[in-house]
C-alpha cells in the first residue's frame, strides 16, 4: 500500500492545481485510491484489508500528501475511522463490556471498506471545535432507534462519502458522547461554506443532521464511548494528520529543488543554505512522526507514546509552515503567482498548525505534561 501510495502521488499532483483553484472534490484521487485498494488500508486481513499498523497508515498519508495534501487529509478521516474501529480489538471489546452484536457491526463496517465504502468524519462544530464534550448535536432513543440532530462544519468530502461518522450528545443524559456511522442520504444536508485559504480542495463543507438510524449505526453498541476512546486513542485525533503535513513540507522542498533547477539559480549560497535547512527540518519532522507512529503500534496507552503523539503533531504543523514559507522566499516572487505549486502548497501547509489539535493546544499540553500536571484536563482548554 505504501508503494501504490508513492505510484499514485504524481498523479495527484497533476490534478492538484486544477481542484485547488477550483474548490472542487477531487473525484479521481479517490476512484484511484479505491481502485488501489486503499480503503481498506486498516482493515484487518480476515476482513479483506491490508491489516496496516499506524506506522504503515503515517507512512501511506506521507506518500499520499507528496501528491495533494488535501486528497490525503480526506484520506486520514476515513483511515482515522477505520483505524479507530480495528483497533477495537476482541480483549478491549471485552474490556469495554461490547456485545457480540456490536463486534459484528464492527466488522460490517470494515469489510465494507475494505470492499471500497468510505467514511467521512462529521465531529467538530461551530463554537466548539473538535472538542467532544463540548458539541451540541443530540441524539435520543425513539422506538429503539436513535434520532441524531444538529450541524456540523470542517466535514472534509462532504457530499461524496459513503457513510459519515457522526458525534453527538445524549438528550437523556448530555454526559454521554457516543458516536454512529451515518450512511449518506436522506436526512444529511451539504451546505457548501468552505472557501477557505488552503487544502480548499478538502470540500470541507458543512453538513446538518436530522436522521434516525438502527441501533447498529452506534459504534460500539454502547453509549458514551467517544470520550473513552480518544481518550485511549489519542493518536487517530491528533497525530494521523501530522503525516500528511510532513508530506506537504516534502512536496514544498522538492517544488523549490524543480524550480530553482529550472532558472538556474543553484549557484546562490542563500538558496542552498534555504533548502537545506528546510530538508533536515523535513527529514527531522518525519523522524518524530515515525517515532510516534511506531510507539503507538508497540506501546499503545504508555504516557511516553502519549507524549510522542502530541510533539509529532507539533512539529508536524510548525515545520510544514516554516518550511514552504521558506521555500516560497527561495523561489521568489514568480513562484507567488496563483497555479504556481509553491503558491498553493504554502498555502495548503500554512492550515497544518491550525488543524486540531492545534500548534498551541499541542504545545501547552506538553508544556502541562512536562510540569507534572494532566494534558488532558488541565490545558488552556478541554481537549476533549
Amino acid at each position: 500500500m505504501i508503494a501504490e501510495a508513492r505510484r499514485l502521488a504524481p498523479r495527484f499532483a497533476a490534478r492538484a492545481a486544477a481542484h485547488d483553484r477550483d474548490g472542487s472534490f477531487p473525484a479521481d484521487d479517490f476512484a484511484d485510491l479505491r481502485a488501489a485498494g486503499l480503503f481498506g488500508l486498516m482493515v484487518p486481513i480476515r476482513l479483506g484489508g491490508s491489516g496496516a499498523k499506524f506506522a504503515d497508515y503515517a507512512a501511506t498519508a506521507y506518500e499520499l500528501a507528496r501528491g495533494n495534501g488535501a486528497t490525503a487529509l480526506i484520506f486520514n478521516m476515513h483511515a482515522s475511522v477505520t483505524g479507530a474501529l480495528a483497533g477495537v480489538t476482541d480483549e478491549l471489546a471485552d474490556a469495554l463490556g461490547l456485545s457480540a452484536e456490536a463486534l459484528q457491526a464492527r466488522d460490517d463496517h470494515l469489510r465494507a471498506a475494505a470492499e471500497g465504502r468510505w467514511y467521512a468524519v462529521a465531529m467538530s462544530e461551530r463554537g466548539a471545535g473538535s472538542r467532544l464534550s463540548q458539541i451540541s448535536t443530540a441524539y435520543e432513543v425513539v422506538e429503539g432507534r436513535f434520532r441524531i440532530r444538529g450541524s456540523k462544519t470542517f466535514c472534509s468530502g462532504a457530499g461524496h462519502a459513503d457513510a459519515y461518522l457522526v458525534a453527538a450528545r445524549s438528550a437523556a443524559d448530555p454526559s454521554q458522547v457516543s458516536q454512529f456511522l451515518v450512511p449518506a442520504g436522506a436526512g444529511l444536508r451539504v451546505e457548501p461554506t468552505w472557501d477557505a485559504l488552503g487544502m480548499r480542495a478538502t470540500g470541507s463543507h458543512d453538513l446538518h443532521v436530522d436522521v434516525t438510524v438502527p441501533p447498529g449505526s452506534l459504534l460500539g453498541g454502547v453509549e458514551g464511548l467517544a470520550l473513552v476512546v480518544a481518550q485511549i486513542a489519542p493518536h487517530w485525533m491528533v497525530a494521523s494528520y501530522a503525516a500528511v503535513y510532513v508530506g506537504v513540507a516534502r512536496a514544498a522542498v522538492d517544488a523549490a529543488i524543480e524550480h530553482v533547477n529550472e532558472r538556474k539559480l543553484g549557484h546562490l549560497p542563500a538558496i542552498r543554505a534555504r533548502i537545506g535547512r528546510a530538508d533536515a527540518a523535513v527529514a527531522a519532522a518525519h523522524l518524530a512522526v515515525m517515532e510516534a507512529a511506531r510507539r503507538v503500534d508497540e506501546r499503545p496507552g504508555e504516557a511516553e507514546t502519549t507524549r510522542w503523539v502530541w510533539r509529532a503533531k507539533l512539529l508536524a504543523g510548525t515545520t510544514a509552515a516554516e518550511v514552504a514559507a521558506s521555500m516560497l522566499e527561495a523561489a521568489g516572487t514568480s513562484a507567488m503567482r496563483r497555479g504556481h505549486p509553491l503558491e498553493r502548497l504554502y498555502r495548503d501547509a500554512r492550515a497544518g498548525s491550525l488543524q486540531p489539535a492545534t500548534s498551541d493546544v499541542c504545545a501547552d499540553w506538553l508544556g502541562v505534561d512536562a510540569l507534572g500536571g494532566d494534558g488532558d484536563s488541565e490545558g488552556s482548554a478541554p481537549r476533549w
